[in-house]
């Protein structure tokens, strides 16, 4: 795609302005990395605040009294019962049981406010409007609402600067929250592993919130390169590589991310894309799943990479792998087959023509900090 086909989100001229290197990203112009470069962008998000354009997301109203019955039809999360001003993740299932999307799910009162993947983000919007028609209505904000993701041990202290009440708020709280006089959403998450904030704020009115926040003396602008390590480091999947249309829930090690109450033995079992296998699966165990794997040797081990037993036959692929700046080394995620996915498992992965050993470990690699109040 050229330079001229691909999107612009609305902070498209102040990247450029901050020297930013521009990549094709999910049909968008997108910043990879600004003049500090993703290691030192890496670590000062780790250590202050960073602030990333996400506006490439696609974010989603659902209205209606029949809006979290209708959309627990279509994943295995408890949205009937998530109680107003919190968020909770959740997966769009296919009938196989299969991830379609992975996405956050928040529950605003008067409507249910969704933020789903930028890759996926039309087809989920014809999926919601297929399955729900009639039931509620579904409200597409791609053109309407830029996001930006404030994250670092300080941005509670930033963000607060500009909304007090934002500090009080504890991790997965959604609110809306006046920012510079604008109307915003606001939820305490992020895609980092750290503490901090997802703003979705009108477009005419991004780009004088990102300089705002960019003015305060803790804050740098982060590209992707930067939230991918950092996504990486806290053992986050990411869309199309860790997790995919022909991946379940339970072989992507994302089983917590069934609800209770749609469980098996839950309140309302089922009743949703993919439930028999899934449930199934989450009974009888599967075949292979995703794990974390820590190289043994300085060689980073790549997306793609295949990964072998010491007789050199293939268990299994990396699907997220590179450097990792807090860590201080390599490190990937990967499927291997069960009998291989213990802890401390000793495996191989194939490295231009190379054997590199590594272990299967716990993620996340770098401890999460989200802030639980």
């Amino acid at each position: 795609m050229s330079t001229e086909q691909l999107q612009k989100t609305p902070l498209h001229t102040l990247h450029l302005e901050l020297g930013a290197r521009m990549v094709p990203f999910a049909g968008y112009d997108m910043p990879v990395q600004y003049p500090l470069g993703v290691m030192k962008e890496h670590l000062h998000t780790r250590e202050q605040a960073g602030l990333f354009d996400v506006s490439h997301m696609g974010q989603i109203r659902l209205h209606g009294a029949g809006a979290a019955k209708a959309l627990e039809t279509l994943v295995p999360v408890d949205i009937i019962d998530l109680p107003v001003g919190m968020q909770r993740y959740a997966l769009f299932t296919n009938d196989d049981g299969g991830i379609l999307d992975d996405l956050m799910v928040a529950n605003a009162g008067d409507y249910l406010f969704l933020v789903v993947n930028a890759a996926c983000k039309e087809q989920d919007l014809a999926h919601l409007k297929q399955h729900l028609e009639g039931q509620c209505e579904v409200e597409s904000l791609f053109d309407s609402r830029a996001l930006l993701a404030l994250q670092g041990p300080t941005a509670a202290t930033v963000l607060s600067r500009l909304a007090p009440e934002v500090k009080a708020m504890t991790f997965m709280q959604f609110a809306s929250v006046k920012l510079l006089g604008v109307d915003c959403y606001v939820s305490r998450s992020g895609y980092t592993g750290e503490d901090g904030y997802e703003i979705s704020v009108p477009v005419a009115d991004a780009q004088m919130l990102a300089r705002s926040l960019l003015a305060e003396p803790e804050v740098k602008a982060i590209g992707l390169g930067a939230r991918d390590s950092l996504r990486l480091e806290a053992g986050l999947c990411l869309y199309g590589h860790d997790m995919e249309q022909r991946t379940t829930p339970i072989e992507a090690s994302l089983a917590w991310a069934i609800s209770k109450a749609r469980r098996a033995e839950g309140v309302r079992a089922g009743g949703f894309p993919g439930a028999e296998r899934i449930l199934a699966q989450q009974r009888e165990g599967v075949v292979s799943k995703r794990v974390g794997l820590l190289p043994t040797e300085r060689v980073p081990v790549r997306e793609g990479a295949l990964i072998v037993n010491a007789q050199e036959q293939v268990i299994g692929r990396v699907t997220s792998g590179g450097f990792g700046p807090s860590l201080g080394g390599p490190l990937a995620m990967g499927y291997v087959e069960s009998a291989f996915a213990s802890l401390e498992t000793e495996v191989f992965a194939q490295v231009r023509g190379k054997l590199v050993s590594m272990h299967v470990v716990r993620t996340p690699f770098v401890a999460q900090r989200y802030y639980r109040g």
